[in-house]
């Protein structure tokens, strides 16, 4: 037998995708479903792999959806590829998903929005050397040899299947990325249950790994350090309203210079002074949001107008922020649990 697909269920939840496995245009006989339930996804992958028959396991999300060809494009590219181990493809968006969850996907594939973790949700080229940042047990392909040597990590969730591929990389098996196998996968319905999965991730992150680890992939540190920087900022407004205050002042005359420059004697701030504008080094603490802003608007228009959904520009100023700082915050809780 070819494959073995495996797909993970909660108690709970139904299975559409198996409604698309009954329509694969594949010969039935190459290929045996193991729907493994529980509320534990990496046991109930682990157990498919124990009771696995294919050459290949097929790992699939309960709630993806996949074309009747997804089988034979496996087929090809390891016939193609025999070197390769282990293949993933994106998993995109659907097209009748909800307008948030269609918003949220264009966040998702932005550079901006998930730096290198976009490229799982996005359509790239094929590659044949790739990490944890590409792929996800939503659309993986293994060979047997692969899953009888690393398992899933049963004390996580989310953030099994990152370190699973990473565990295999390790190991020294060689893992691709096809953007000819897709699946579609629809995002969080609501603005609540978004930020949760974000913050889920984020809490995650210091289980995967420890802190060298994570150094060694800075961009992972970015949000955490974003949202220490907007605490410390809202912290000094706090304390000194003026910081605000005396950031800027544009077009100042010489009185105003002068009372600048005694100001600037109470509160501790230096001022520097032109023709056009004075500012003081308060400018400083403002600069870094007020670059982050700008990249949100300069995004927003990018992503809508990439994704051709104008509407999205409205949304997306708000969707970005909750990415980096529902992540930062989350990967800042699982330190100091952790800690």
């Amino acid at each position: 037998m070819k494959f073995t697909l495996v797909v993970p269920l909660a108690p709970e939840r139904d299975a559409p995708i198996l409604e698309d496995i009954k329509k694969l245009n594949y010969p039935k006989n190459q290929f045996h479903v193991l729907v493994s339930i529980g509320r534990n996804p990496s046991l109930n992958r682990n157990k498919g792999i124990d009771n696995s028959k294919g050459e290949f396991v097929v790992f699939l999300d309960d709630d993806a959806y996949i074309d009747s060809s997804y089988l034979n494009k496996v087929d090809e590219f390891f016939s193609a590829h025999p070197n390769i181990d282990v293949v993933g493809g994106p998993q995109l968006t659907p097209y009748d998903d909800s307008q948030f969850g269609k918003i949220s996907g264009y966040a998702l594939s932005s550079k901006f929005g998930a730096w290198k973790l976009s490229d799982r949700y996005s359509l790239n080229k094929e590659s044949f050397d790739v990490n944890e940042t590409s792929l996800t047990s939503a659309n993986l392909i293994c060979r047997k040899k692969v899953v009888e040597n690393v398992k899933f990590d049963e004390k996580l969730f989310p953030g099994e299947d990152p370190k699973f591929i990473s565990d295999v990389k390790k190991q020294g098996f060689k893992i691709a990325y096809s953007p000819k196998i897709i699946v579609y996968h629809k995002r969080r319905p609501n603005y609540n249950a978004f930020v949760k999965q974000m913050f889920n991730y984020g809490k995650t992150r210091p289980k995967k790994e420890n802190f060298f680890e994570t150094l060694k992939k800075p961009f992972f540190l970015i949000p955490s350090l974003f949202f220490i920087y907007l605490g410390l900022l809202i912290g000094s407004i706090l304390i000194n309203p003026s910081l605000t205050r005396n950031a800027f002042v544009f077009n100042p005359n010489a009185d105003n210079a002068a009372n600048l420059a005694e100001s600037s004697l109470l509160t501790g701030y230096v001022i520097y002074s032109s023709d056009k504008v004075s500012f003081n080094l308060g400018f400083l603490w403002f600069f870094p949001l007020m670059f982050y802003l700008l990249l949100v608007i300069i995004f927003s228009f990018f992503d809508s107008i990439k994704n051709n959904d104008l509407k999205a520009i409205f949304v997306l100023p708000f969707i970005y922020p909750t990415i980096h700082l529902s992540y930062g915050l989350g990967m800042i809780y699982g330190w100091a649990r952790k800690v």
